[in-house]
This record gives C-alpha cells, sequence and structure tokens, in this order.
C-alpha cells in the first residue's frame, strides 16, 4: 500500500462532507430530512446572468484557455463594484484577481506566504478551512478567541500580549460566519493597525456582506490598508452562484501578483461563459439586493419562530446567511444535532464545528423555502 502524505494526517475530512452522507442515507431510506445545515443559495441568479452563459457559448473563443488573471472587463466590473459598493478605488490591471471561487483564494494567499514553521492567527468561532489549509502547508494555527460578551470581534488587549513573532498572516471574517456579527469601521481600523505594528498580513474573508445587511463594508475602505490587508469576496452568497465557483482577492499589487504565481501553476484559468456571466452579476442594480432580502428576511423570521420552539436565544442585530443560536445551558452541540435530526429529522449544524467557541450553539441556514421552514417548525412544536 503507497503511503499518504503526512500532511494529510493533519487534517480530516470536511465536517459537511461526512455529515451529508449519513443525511443522504436517511433521505434515500425515506426519512423526509429538512436541511437547515449548508450555506448553499436555492434560489436562481439574475436572468441577466443565465443568459450571459448562454450567450457566451457563440464566441469563437469561449472553449479555449483563458487568461489567468481573468477577462479584462471581469477585473474592470470587479473594481467598479468596489468602487460603487464599497468607495474602495482599485486598479483592475494590478490589484484584482478573479478566483474559482474564494476558498480557493485561502490556499493560494497561505501558499503564496507560509513557510513551515509560521504562524497564523485563527478566529475561533470560526471558518474551518482556515486551521485546515494552515496545516496542510505546514504552518501553525494560533487560535484568537471571539466572545458573544464582546459582539464577537477581537480582543486586541489579547492579542498584544501573545508571542507574536512567528505571526505572518491573520484570517478574520466579517460580517462574521458563523455568527453573523457586524463589524464597525473602528475594529477594521484596529486590525489595520494590529498589522501594521506587528508585520502582519490581514486577510477579510467577506463574502456575506450584502445578505440582510444595511450597510456593506470593506476593510479596505480603511487608509493605509493596503499596506497589509487583502480581502476575499465571492460571488457565492450575494447572486446565488455558488457552483459557478467564482469569487475574488483584491489588494495591493505586490501581493496580488505573489497569489497569481502560485495560481497561474494550479489552474488554467476560468471558463469563459462563466466570466461573462460574473460580469453582469456584479453590474446588477440595487434593486437585485432588495428582492434578495426579502426573501431572506421573511426565511430569518420563521427560523426566529423555528429557534424559538427550541428554546434557544439569538441575537436579531446579526447579519448574514445564517442565524446562530445559544441553546440552553449545559446542552452540547452535538448531541443536540443528533437528537433533533433522529427525532425531528431536521439537519442544524452544531456550533463546534466552527472551534471549541462554538459549543453550546447551533447555526441555521436560510437556504430553505419558507415551505421547509414552516414544516421544521410544526415538527418541534
Amino acid at each position: 500500500m503507497i503511503e499518504a502524505a503526512n500532511r494529510l494526517q493533519t487534517v480530516e475530512e470536511y465536517y459537511f462532507s461526512k455529515k451529508l452522507r449519513e443525511v443522504n442515507l436517511l433521505i434515500a431510506s425515506g426519512k423526509p430530512v429538512i436541511n437547515l445545515g449548508i450555506g448553499s443559495p436555492d434560489m436562481q441568479p439574475p436572468q441577466k446572468v443565465v443568459d450571459a452563459i448562454s450567450e457566451s457559448f457563440k464566441n469563437p473563443n469561449a472553449h479555449k484557455y483563458q487568461s489567468y488573471q481573468g477577462l479584462p472587463e471581469l477585473r474592470d466590473a470587479i473594481s467598479g463594484f468596489y468602487k460603487e459598493h464599497f468607495s474602495v478605488y482599485l486598479s483592475s490591471s494590478t490589484e484584482v484577481l478573479p478566483l474559482m471561487g474564494s476558498k480557493e483564494g485561502i490556499m493560494h494567499i497561505s501558499m503564496a506566504y507560509l513557510n513551515e514553521g509560521d504562524e497564523v492567527l485563527i478566529p475561533n468561532p470560526g471558518y474551518p478551512t482556515y486551521q485546515s489549509v494552515t496545516k496542510l502547508v505546514g504552518a501553525k494555527g494560533v487560535l484568537y478567541e471571539l466572545d458573544e460578551a464582546n459582539n464577537w470581534m477581537p480582543d486586541f488587549d489579547a492579542l498584544e500580549k501573545l508571542d507574536l513573532s512567528k505571526v505572518k498572516l491573520m484570517w478574520v471574517n466579517y460580517p462574521h460566519m458563523p455568527t453573523g456579527a457586524q463589524p464597525t469601521k473602528n475594529v477594521f481600523e484596529e486590525l489595520v493597525a494590529f498589522g501594521k505594528r506587528h508585520n502582519i498580513l490581514i486577510v477579510n474573508d467577506n463574502p456575506y456582506s450584502f445578505i440582510l445587511n444595511d450597510s456593506p463594508k470593506s476593510i479596505l475602505s480603511v487608509e493605509g490598508a493596503k499596506d497589509v490587508c487583502l480581502e476575499l469576496n465571492s460571488l457565492s452568497k450575494t447572486f446565488n452562484m455558488a457552483g459557478w465557483r467564482v469569487g475574488m482577492v483584491v489588494g495591493d499589487s505586490i501581493h496580488i501578483n505573489n497569489i497569481l504565481r502560485v495560481k497561474s501553476n494550479m489552474d488554467s484559468g476560468m471558463f469563459y461563459g462563466i466570466q461573462k456571466g460574473a460580469i453582469e452579476a456584479l453590474k446588477c442594480s440595487e434593486m437585485w439586493f432588495a428582492t434578495l432580502n426579502n426573501v431572506y428576511r421573511e426565511r430569518r423570521n420563521l427560523v426566529w419562530q423555528l429557534a424559538d420552539a427550541l428554546n434557544c436565544t439569538y441575537d436579531k442585530k446579526a447579519t448574514g446567511l445564517f442565524v446562530w443560536a445559544k441553546l440552553p445551558a449545559y446542552v452540547k452541540s452535538e448531541e443536540f444535532i443528533d437528537l433533533i435530526l433522529k427525532e425531528s429529522h431536521i439537519f442544524i449544524t452544531p456550533g463546534t464545528i466552527f472551534g471549541s467557541k462554538g459549543e453550546g450553539y447551533i447555526r441555521f441556514s436560510l437556504c430553505a423555502s419558507t415551505e421547509d421552514l414552516e414544516e421544521a417548525i410544526a415538527r418541534v412544536i
């Protein structure tokens, strides 16, 4: 038997990859499982996006290899989107790099900047991929704890007390997943100052800005942020294009060029038609966001009712595609979701998959129809 690489000993199969096999087995056996675990938008992209990919097939270059940097008009659309929605000015030729989903960017940034033994500040709770990618490249994750009492914001006093001599990279994610906490401008300013003091690259993962959020923000809007910051973004949640795999990383040209040196050795460019569709998505008017959020607002109200029925508490000021709910005292997250899956055939995500600070919490996805949400409520009342 040929042995796998040692790096695989540092990571496990992604939680949802394993758990969904269990859920699918239940469905296959006839159990009517309602999936409230995954943040995969179930609504359609804008029609003009679908029309653009269909029309693209007529282009004689559609099926050829594409530029590693993406179409110039896609980079223009990204820079225009950042200018319009975040008041951030980017050079489309040097400060924008389209990605096949922002998750790809987590690996590319890590490979571009981390050596074996370097340390990385990772939020707890936070997106599990930050930790797994850090391990895969041979670096060491250093968890910084986020707490409900501090609205899930970094504790800068605690960060300053750490030994930061080996820290090279810090992952932040605002609006925060899984909690939905919304950053203030002051928090972003403190993050930029922290990065400059300690020569740490701050990367804000920002795919949830436009979901149930009246004040989208970019860390790059802070003066001097480009010196020490990158930002990842995605079309998956904002435009219901999760399966298309379109994202971006934006920031200073030196950082973008370093990431391109990795990316250009990993793929052969994004499919032409997907890029044409992405261009149209990025040009959507405010009406698109208003319509999308009207649906999510209705769904969130139902999820709040479901959380109430399960004796959970939650923050009505939180934003994003999920509802982060606190369980009654002494109830364990994984035991609770397994019980609900068994007795009510509802799949909810346990907070523990996002780190130890997620114990005692569960996360509901808003990517389910009102009919399914009403049925879920009926099952637990």
